[in-house]
Parts: C-alpha cells; structure tokens; sequence
C-alpha cells in the first residue's frame, strides 16, 4: 500500500505525519509492504525509532505555503501509478485533483478529508476555492473516506451527501513522571501549543499573556514557519516578561510531552479541523484544558472549561483555574481517562488497516485498458 498526502516518514510536522509514524509500522508487523511518500529534507532517515521496513520514496515539488501540497502529490501520484500499489491512503482534500489517476489505474483510495480546509482564516480566497475545489474532485473520485471527528463527518453529509470511516487520532500514554522543564513548577504555568495561524486563537491568547503572567509562568510553543507579526509579538513578550517563554516549534516529544504533563492549564485555541492530535496528546497526558468553545473540541473533550475567542475571557478563565489545585487534578485525571477511552492508537491503527483491507477485499479486476488511461493522462 502506498501513504501519500504527508511531508514523509518519519517526520514530525503535524498530525498527518503524527499518524504515519504510528500507522506504517503497525501495517509492516500485519505483514503489509508499505510506501510513504515524502519530501526531500522534510524526513529524519537517522531517526532512531524508525522502521527500516516502511519504505520511502522521496519526489519533487514546489516548497511554498500555496502550492507544496498540489505539487508533491501530484509527482507522488505519478510514482504511485507506475508502481500500482493495491492500495492508497490519501492525506488531505487538496490531493483530490489527482484521484481520477488513480481510480483511472484501478488504485482504491481511503482518503482522509482532514479539516474543513476552506473555512482557516489563514488562506486567501483563491486557496479556499482551490481546496473547496479539491473536496468537490475528493467526493467524486475517492474510494472511501476518513473523518477525524463526528462534526467533519456531518458537514460532508450534509454538503456532500456522503458518509465515511470516523477514525480520529491518538495520544501517547507516558505512566512515568516526565523531567520537568527547568524552571517550571508541577501545575503552576499555563501553556499553549499551536501554529501561529489566526484560526488558532493565538492573537488572543498572546494578548491575555500578561495578564496571566502576573500570578504564574506562561509558555509558548509554536510558529508560523515562515516568520511575520505573530512570531515578532511572540518574541517581544518574552523579552518584556520574565515569566512569558517563547519555545518556538519543539520536535522533540519528550520535551513536548514533558510540558504537556506538568501543566497548570493547557490552552487549546484551535477552531477548526476536527480531531486536534495537540488536545488528545494532552489530554493522554493528563493535561487540564482550557478550551475554545467549538463542536470539536466539545466532542474531544466532552465536557471542562470553554472559553470565547476573547483575551478577557481567556485570562481570566486560565487564572481561576490556575488557583484551584483540587480542580487541576480531577480535570487532568478526568481527561486522561477518557482518552485512554476513545482516542488510543492502536485502536486508531486497527480502524485503517480494518479500512484499507476492506478497500482491497472489494476491488474489481481493473481491465489494462483502464491502467492505459492512467497512463495517458499522465503522459498525454
């Protein structure tokens, strides 16, 4: 089978890579031959925890926020054609575009919808219609679909007419007492962990920043990846404010997991997108969360602490909660447990490979005729 959609494996950019470092081992000890996919310089071939038996195949594209994912699943399509594989799993609605290669050569595809791409604030309105676009070219060629969360599922039958697989993501669940970040104290900060894109709440929480900050430690982990205003305010609070920590993009999970753990609050800002792999983490990890008040994060969370996108509220919230020491700990418990619940990976990993075998099992003869279609849609 063949993974395409994700900057590689392994990798650790975002969710989608998230799964893949999960999901291509389980499938190679099931006895499955899997491809991944990537981008030249966005893997670690070194990495330790890498699995020698997902094989990776690197193509080319154009490295920019508009055009990266069109074009590196297009060559990785191309690949993917050549080499027939019984099956793909696809990343993301912008790789609708190139479905019809693939149903041409008679690949099945499960494909995983991810967010509601056209409603970030972050993307202009060409972007959104490329992507609203894609979703159309997604519910017309794909095989089967995957939803991360109940909410995604409603808005594609509703706009769609179409039903699917809800797989969402999972957490990693740590039993031991991580090292605690040097200078922090157990439950006494409040962290954020997120893009630096305006769907996030980021503006927002950098805002309520030093209102927190005057009665406990606040840190900052996230970027834009390209630069620009949020990142400079950002920086322009930790250089203002002794208990404000800008950490930027932290890879390392111990690190990550180790904030996660031991704090006081976790702000998770996030409107869009479904199941966010950031709040189940944390909340595997024990994380007491406040949250902005979505239909996703509600049905993630079930229920604890909803805020609107407002500095006030965000402040004022995240510092009453900070002074109940009892109430951090239920929470946190609370949220550990009902992750262990619904949101594990090994349950997540058996849900795809449950759906990528059932996409197989009902596969037609695809006639070569069919197979040279494909090829001269790519060479015409």
């Amino acid at each position: 089978m063949a993974i395409i959609g994700t900057r590689g494996y392994p990798s650790y950019y975002g969710g989608f890579e998230t799964a893949v470092r999960k999901l291509a081992p389980f499938l190679a000890d099931e006895g499955w031959d899997v491809t991944v996919y990537s981008r030249p310089g966005a893997t670690r071939p070194d990495d330790p925890s890498r699995d020698p038996r997902v094989r990776v195949v690197e193509t080319n594209g154009l490295e920019t926020k508009s055009f990266s994912t069109l074009s590196y699943g297009y060559t990785a399509v191309r690949h993917a054609v050549s080499q027939r594989p019984d099956v793909a799993l696809v990343m993301n609605v912008a790789n609708g575009y190139w479905l019809p290669l693939l149903k041409a050569a008679g690949i099945p595809t499960l494909v995983n919808v991810d967010g509601i791409e056209w409603d970030r604030a972050k993307w202009g309105r060409l972007a959104k219609w490329v992507f609203h676009n894609g979703a159309k070219w997604t519910a017309r060629h794909a095989t089967r679909l995957v939803f991360d969360a109940n909410e995604i599922g409603r808005r594609w039958h509703d706009e769609f007419g179409l039903d699917g697989e809800f797989i969402p993501y999972g957490g990693d669940f740590i039993d031991e007492e991580l090292p605690l970040e040097p200078g922090l104290r157990h439950r006494q900060y409040a962290l954020m962990v997120a893009r630096f894109v305006p769907e996030n709440t980021v503006a927002e929480f950098l805002e309520a920043a030093p209102r927190i900050a005057e009665s406990a430690d606040v840190v900052i982990v996230g970027s834009s990846g390209y630069g620009g205003d949020l990142d400079e305010r950002a920086q322009a609070l930790a250089d203002r404010y002794e208990r404000v920590r800008w950490l930027g993009h932290v890879s390392d999970d111990r690190r990550l997991h180790s904030l996660w753990q031991h704090a006081g609050v976790y702000f998770h800002g996030h409107s869009v997108g479904g199941t966010n792999p950031a709040l189940v983490q944390a909340m595997a990890l024990g994380a007491p969360v406040v949250a902005r008040d979505t239909a996703y994060n509600r049905e993630v969370l079930g229920t604890g602490e909803f805020v609107e996108p407002k500095a006030e509220d965000i402040a004022e919230t995240i510092i009453k909660a900070l002074a109940d020491e009892a109430g951090l700990e239920i929470q946190g418990q609370a949220n550990k447990r009902r992750a262990r619940q619904r949101y594990s990976w090994d349950g997540v990993n058996s849900s795809y490979t449950a759906a990528l075998s059932a996409l197989i099992s009902v596969s037609a003869e695809v006639p070569e005729k069919d197979f040279e279609d494909a090829s001269e849609l790519l060479h015409p």
